[in-house]
């Protein structure tokens, strides 16, 4: 009789990869499911900044147009939606890949109370939106200079 030696991290290996494929079959795949293309689920890209003098909302909406884009802020919540359509009139055969999303969105955001909401402007170019948000100016920070004695 043969003795072999037991490796008990063989058997994480193997299980390892075992998760990595269902992982992959099914949650990576149903990422690009024509189901979820036409549900809306999609978040454009955000990035939010802030100056002494105004917050700074930037979204990348390559493809859409300005009228499909609503900007909306009430109270102390910005709201943006918007809409991808899907091409009409070409078959879904004549793709070989679909990665862009498509459907609705929705991106909400909540404000601080320094923000004059009612001085917002928003401005569509090349695919991005801007929104400039200006603080109050009674509550803009000063810096006050500290002398040590």
């Amino acid at each position: 009789m043969k003795l072999i030696r037991w490796d008990p991290f063989i058997d994480l290996v193997t299980l390892q990869e075992k998760l990595n494929r269902i992982f992959e079959s099914n949650l990576i795949k149903s990422r690009y499911d024509e189901e979820e293309l036409g549900s809306g689920v999609w978040a454009p890209p955000v990035d939010i900044l802030e100056t002494p003098e105004s917050i700074f909302i930037i979204v990348e909406l390559p493809g859409l147009d300005k009228k499909s884009i609503h900007v909306e802020v009430k109270e102390n919540v910005i709201t943006l939606k918007g809409e991808r359509k899907f091409v009409k009139g070409i078959k879904e055969e004549q793709y070989h890949r679909i990665e862009r999303y498509y459907g609705k969105f929705i991106r909400s955001f909540n404000l601080p109370s320094s923000v004059e909401k009612d001085k917002a402007e928003a401005r569509f170019k090349d695919g991005i939106l801007k929104v400039t948000l200006p603080k109050s100016q009674k509550i803009k920070p000063q810096q006050v200079t500290v002398e040590v004695h």
